[in-house]
């Protein structure tokens, strides 16, 4: 990395916004929808191992043929309804977690030109191969006006973390985990995303978490702010250092805030067929 922008306290230099959004909120939107329709045939498995999981019909005959549960009622249709709701809205997280994951992949691609493998990022560690969400590496972004944005950026989020000014200028880019929210305190994820961000300074880039809501436990985020993690949360307000929304639209260079904002009532229909489905002991028409 150069050493030649000056960035202590920058205002966000802002990019000048695609004028195919809508081109480009439509292909999100798709990703979203399906991610979601992931979730609408789920049905629990009951101890059934690996399957698709039991209808309402085969929930009843196996409880009612358990004499202890027969006697004490849970062979009831709401008591599959409470199995599937409970693991339905497990699975609506994960799938909401994968289409923040797989739009902002497409974002990179769109935006700044990364080719699928220049935006994928992974590393060796006693013959494993782990990997991180999303990179971007400052001279794989080709247009020049892009590749300034994203240096700034690094800069000034490197800057944020407290990194010693010798690591920041050998830094080449930024790694990243994207999930839609982080309130799990499980210390095995913790210490593997730990792990991740050794690992990822080790070879030159700077770790980050992107959030596309404000749900991060207090005592995680200051975990991993000591270990130099970049966290960014689905704030509307901040710079581009603190807000998921703010670094989409001034160093990506597309306004996700307003794509969230434009297409609310469609993903909130979306979600409320979703839900209601999931609350239903009924099969899906």
């Amino acid at each position: 990395m150069t050493d030649d922008i000056q960035t202590d306290n920058a205002p966000d230099e802002g990019a000048q916004l695609h004028p195919e959004q809508k081109q480009y909120d439509d292909h999100y939107f798709k990703i979203f929808e399906s991610a979601l329709d992931q979730c609408r045939d789920y049905k629990p498995r009951f101890g059934g191992g690996s399957g698709s999981g039991l209808t309402l019909k085969e929930f009843q005959t196996l409880y009612e043929n358990d004499p202890f549960y027969h006697w004490i009622g849970l062979d009831s249709p709401l008591m599959y309804a409470a199995h599937k709701a409970a693991g339905g809205i497990t699975s609506v997280y994960r799938q909401i977690g994968i289409a923040c994951q797989r739009i902002f992949n497409q974002m990179v691609h769109d935006h700044l030109g990364l080719s699928s493998e220049e935006a994928a990022w992974s590393y060796v560690i006693e013959s494993r191969r782990l990997s991180l969400d999303g990179r971007i590496e400052i001279d794989k972004v080709r247009n020049a006006a892009a590749q300034r944005r994203v240096q700034q950026w690094i800069c000034d989020a490197g800057r944020l973390a407290g990194l010693p000014e010798d690591t920041l200028q050998g830094i080449k880019g930024c790694v990243f985990e994207v999930r839609q929210g982080y309130k799990s305190k499980d210390s095995k994820r913790q210490n593997a995303d730990i792990a991740n961000a050794a690992n990822a300074y080790v070879h030159k880039y700077m770790p980050a978490i992107i959030l596309f809501s404000t749900q991060i436990d207090s005592d995680v985020a200051k975990r991993y702010k000591e270990r130099h993690w970049i966290i960014l949360t689905g704030t509307k307000n901040g710079s581009s250092i603190e807000s998921t929304y703010a670094f989409c639209r001034n160093a990506i260079g597309y306004d996700l805030a307003n794509f969230f904002e434009c297409h609310s009532e469609d993903i909130k229909k979306l979600v409320k067929d979703l839900l209601e489905t999931l609350l239903s002991p009924e099969e899906p028409v």
